[in-house]
């Protein structure tokens, strides 16, 4: 259960990074200021929101 939830964070963070560098606000890699990868950034995040809602659910479920 918490596992999904740090993985979930993990990932948003990870989709905060992809998305400044794709655009071009995290200067000083390959991916800053292409596109693509702020795309792929906000993909990331809503994954990792979709990780942590669920593990929010599965604890709420659980307590109840």
């Amino acid at each position: 259960m918490w596992t999904r939830g740090v993985i979930g964070v993990v990932l948003c963070l990870v989709g905060v990074v992809w998305i400044g560098q794709g655009t071009n606000v995290i200067h000083g890699s390959g991916m800053s200021g292409h596109g693509g990868y702020a795309v792929l950034g906000g993909v990331v995040i809503v994954i990792g929101l979709a990780l942590i809602a669920w593990a929010w659910r599965i604890r709420r479920s659980r307590l109840t």
